[in-house]
């Protein structure tokens, strides 16, 4: 059976298999968008392991998502509808992102980083069912709880969630149809946000004006696909060509001293530069000048100062491990100020909502513009909700018993992510960031109090929360395009559940041949998040910090609360240098990453500025995505080709190049 003839079958299974129409009588949840979207997460799930395991950061890739499966949809008889396309990549983000929402890049690398000396408990390492488990306990709650936040947040209060409505915005280009209306009801408390001060810029609405222009330079399908197959085929081969020969992955950039002694290689990855071009010019620049600070300043000064006299990679005793610290204030500082304007406003409604103005009185009529047979049914939710915490909590003590975490804590969790959750997704809304980093930390703050010594429960309890805040965040964008392209919610809440149960199984798998393939954490997959968790549940029992740290800790949190506040200030205002204030996250991801994997995502980044300052977004705004997806994607599936390849013995072919010692694969 052929490529081609393979997405004829789906063409002919979409037409025959339609479960729900829209309400002009358009096929919407159908076999074809599903399995698309099935098939495209997949992709994205195995690609946001790989870098998140290397990195920490993960993307929805849900406007690439819908880019792709429209591309991929000219192969079949009939090309979907914008309608199939909303619960296509509605189905390939709950695919794609459940290696961050079920911990897999964070808590379950940290749990395995365990001391018995040191924790009172040995490291944890789960089998594949127990990973399961692990992964069913906290993948539906999210789900659940997005239906009653879509009600409050898209329907009465319309937020902007700026990359759902820019993804709403390109579908309504590739299908031809009216541009969205994305007018914002101003509400007291808060201003209508300029979507092009958001964090991805070149994922900015564009204006009606503009949409035939963007149309003819997304026309011509058969470029399209070509620009992505061309794309993905560059970093798939220069991805197994590093495998064989890694020195073109871990070039000594400024010699084999500063490469060996003080990490300072460069790592000319074609999806690190897609990377770049989809976190766009202003996130990358945050992100770099985070790693000057962290790698060219602060760790020659720990290192020197003998503050951190062990080597400089290692994350106990040397200056990675120090500046470890510093990095975890700065999340934590920004995090927690960027929640304070969200906060703020459910105050104020909830305080002066006798002040409400009779227009503002009127506007409380139901404003759903949705029937009730295309809406999620309140019982499913509460069924939902209530089913996925009682069978969560049981699974959360079948795989860690007793001694990892009371099951009374694991429902204190998942309250605490239903709360979290409503913070994130306000944040969301209206900032396009969900501060998840933020919201887990202070839900380990928590649980340090109320079952205090316990390290173990304290990052599980935490990656409880932290889950029902990142999946409802992540959903939320995905209703938000299908409310503005009028998508039926239950048709994307199919997909959303499809995608959860789908991901669960290719994640875990996934993972585990991972885990059997290299060391996590290890060289080539340091796993850099894992130490921000186990370090701050470490922090929270004994109260240890590395010498000095604490000074740093304590100048960079106050100096980034400052910024955070000063950049959500500007948001909030339509300032043009809103989106130049560096990002207090991306900064110090900066930290947690050694330098090889910054400097080729500014490098994007540049590429980013340059082309939509000579081109413009408008002439050739798509083909960057399309070419930036291509590049991201491309390495992540053919990783999967080097993870067989090192599962079953085959080694590199030359260590030509590699006296600097960070070569993987090579010896030291």
């Amino acid at each position: 059976m052929t490529f081609q003839s393979v997405f004829r079958w789906f063409g002919r299974r979409g037409q025959s298999t339609v479960h729900q129409v829209d309400q002009d009588g358009q096929k919407e949840f159908t076999f074809r968008a599903v399995a698309l979207g099935l098939i495209i997460g997949c992709l994205l799930c195995f690609t946001n392991l790989y870098f998140g395991l290397q990195t920490g950061w993960i993307s929805m890739m849900s406007l690439q998502s819908a880019l792709i499966g429209y591309l991929m949809s000219k192969f079949l008889p009939t090309p979907i509808t914008a309608q199939e396309n909303i619960v296509l990549q509605t189905t390939a983000v709950a695919t794609g992102t459940m290696p961050l929402a079920a911990g897999f890049v964070g808590i379950l690398p940290a749990l395995g980083l365990l001391e018995e000396d040191r924790d009172g408990t040995p490291p944890v390492h789960l089998s594949w069912i127990a990973s399961v488990g692990w992964s069913c306990a906290v993948a539906f709650f999210g789900v659940f709880l997005s239906p009653p936040i879509r009600k409050q947040v898209i329907i009465e209060e319309q937020l902007a969630f700026p990359s759902g409505t820019a993804t709403a915005q390109l579908i309504s280009v590739l299908h031809e149809l009216p541009p969205p209306d994305t007018t914002l009801r101003q509400r007291r408390g808060y201003t209508e946000l300029d979507t092009e001060e958001t964090l991805n810029d070149e994922l900015s609405p564009v204006e009606p004006t503009e949409l035939e222009r963007l149309h003819e330079a997304a026309k011509p399908e058969p470029e399209g696909w070509s620009s992505l197959t061309w794309s993905f085929l560059a970093s798939g081969i220069m991805t197994l060509g590093a495998y064989f020969f890694p020195v073109i992955f871990s070039v000594p950039l400024f010699g084999n001293y500063l490469a060996k002694q003080w990490l300072w290689t460069f790592t000319p990855s074609l999806s690190y530069i897609g990377q770049g071009i989809i976190m766009g010019f202003p996130t990358t620049l945050s992100m770099n000048l985070g790693m000057l600070v962290g790698w060219g300043i602060l760790s020659p000064i720990s290192k020197h100062a003998g503050w951190a006299p062990g080597p400089v990679g290692d994350m106990t005793s040397g200056a990675r491990g120090w500046i470890l610290w510093t990095s975890l204030a700065i999340m934590c500082s920004d995090s927690l100020v960027s929640l304070g304007p969200v906060i703020s406003e459910i105050v104020y409604k909830k305080l002066l909502r006798r002040s409400i103005s009779l227009e503002d009185e009127e506007d409380k009529e139901d404003k759903e513009v949705e029937p009730d047979d295309r809406l999620v049914p309140m019982k499913w939710v509460i069924w939902g909700l209530s089913g996925s915490v009682v069978f969560g909590t049981i699974l959360v003590w079948m795989v860690f018993g007793n001694e990892g975490i009371k099951p009374w804590a694991t429902l204190v969790g998942f309250v605490m992510g239903g709360l979290l959750s409503v913070l994130g997704v306000r944040a969301l809304g209206e900032t396009d960031l969900n501060p998840v980093s933020g919201l887990g930390k202070i839900s380990q703050l928590l649980f340090a109090w109320i079952q205090p010594g316990n390290v173990v429960a304290n990052i599980i309890a935490g990656g409880v929360a932290e889950a029902g805040a990142q999946q409802a965040g992540d959903l939320m964008q995905d209703l938000k395009t299908g409310h503005l392209i009028r998508a039926s919610p239950r048709a994307q809440f199919y997909g959303q559940l499809i995608g959860s149960f789908l991901s669960i199984i290719v994640t875990t798998t996934a993972y585990t041949l991972y885990n059997r393939a290299y060391q996590i954490p290890g060289p080539s997959f340091p796993a850099p998040t894992a130490y921000v968790w186990l370090g701050l549940a470490r922090l929270l029992r004994d109260g240890d910090l590395p010498e000095k740290s604490n000074v740093f800790m304590l100048a960079f949190g106050l100096f980034f609360g400052l910024v955070s506040a000063i950049k959500t200030y500007a948001s909030q205002r339509q300032r043009w240098y809103a989106k130049w204030i560096p990002s207090g996250v991306a900064f110090a991801i900066g930290f947690l990453n050694t330098p090889s994997f910054s400097i080729a995502r500014l490098i994007g980044g540049v590429v980013e500025y340059i082309y939509y300052r000579q081109v413009g977004k408008e002439n050739g705004g798509i083909r960057l995505i399309i070419i930036a997806s291509g590049f991201v994607l491309g390495e992540g599936v053919v990783s999967v080709i080097s993870l067989i390849l090192r599962t079953f013995g085959v080694g590199v072919a030359s260590c030509w190049g590699c006296a600097h010692g960070m070569c993987g694969g090579c010896p030291s």
